[in-house]
């Protein structure tokens, strides 16, 4: 019980950690850690979402105060990921959890190639 309060919290700072530096990435060390608790895939995404928003919110609020971004950056973008933020919340509950994991594996596969050719 104590060395899961431990991974708990070390694995919850490591993830706003990653989110804080990278400005995403804590949702893709987020649900295989709850995976390891024992949630099913769909929960474990779910989850993670709940998990990184408030550490976006929080990084965000650092990052505008510090004056290292403007808000008026965002409006071009933040109507239609609201939108998509939307329309996935409802496919999530349509996609079987061995469609989930093969989509979110596809895209860590696309993003770590992506990252490691630019």
């Amino acid at each position: 019980m104590k060395s899961k309060k431990i991974l708990t919290a070390v694995g919850g700072i490591f993830i706003g950690f990653i989110n804080g530096l990278l400005g995403a990435g804590g949702g893709m060390l987020a649900v295989p850690l709850l995976k390891k608790f024992g949630l099913s895939q769909r929960e474990a995404h779910e989850n993670a979402i709940a998990v990184i928003l408030p550490i976006t919110v929080l990084s965000a609020v650092i990052y505008i105060f510090k004056d290292y971004v403007s808000i008026s950056d965002s409006y071009s973008y933040l109507p239609t990921g609201l939108l998509g933020a939307v329309i996935a919340t409802y496919l999530m509950k349509k996609i079987s959890n061995l469609w989930l994991k093969r989509i979110f594996a596809a895209f860590m596969i696309y993003a770590g190639v992506r990252l490691l050719l630019k």
